[in-house]
């Protein structure tokens, strides 16, 4: 993991095309600006994990076996 200092108004670039800003400091928080073209998503992480998640549930509940329906079709 790399880990930078910023300040406030302080950017990272990222790649060509992303940039990370310190936007606000509070006591407890950071908010953080993203410049990033549209075709990135950005998630949270627990946002992130939780669509990992419910996407892995999806994919493996309800598979079919087509060779037993069409057995029974025959």
């Amino acid at each position: 993991m790399l880990i930078l200092t910023r300040k406030l108004g302080e950017s990272i670039i990222i790649g060509e095309n992303v940039q990370l800003s310190v936007v606000e400091i509070n006591k407890n928080n950071i908010k953080i600006g993203i410049n990033a073209p549209k075709n990135i998503t950005i998630y949270r992480e627990e946002v992130f994990k939780k669509i990992k998640e419910e996407n892995k549930m999806a994919s493996t509940s309800g598979i079919v076996d087509l060779t037993d329906i069409s057995n029974n079709i025959n």
